[in-house]
């Protein structure tokens, strides 16, 4: 398994969030339509935000950071957003209930 963790902060972070907690159908359908996904949570911080992505293989998590992308340019263009700092890395352990 693969995963990916998109850290927002800085200019921008807390509107992005907001407007995604405005629209979680869309961005979980979204996220539900990438081949291998297991997992995909969003959450707030004090900073801004983080998006973390769990996939079956690293095609899904390519995947996955391309549509996210894609989804902050088409639905928050009007948000100035710093760009998220991305930690991909291989899971050595997943638990899941």
């Amino acid at each position: 398994m693969h995963m990916v963790i998109r850290e927002y902060s800085g200019a921008g972070a807390s509107a992005l969030f907001d407007r995604l907690a405005t629209r979680t159908a869309e961005v979980e359908a979204l996220m539900r339509s990438i081949p291998g996904v297991v997992s995909y949570t969003i959450a707030r911080t004090a900073a801004g935000g983080i998006a973390v992505t769990i996939c079956q293989d690293q095609q899904g998590i390519d995947d996955s950071t391309r549509l996210a992308r894609e989804w902050v340019a088409q639905h928050a263009a009007d948000i100035a957003v710093t760009p998220p700092t991305v930690t991909a890395a291989a899971a050595l352990l997943h638990v899941s209930a």
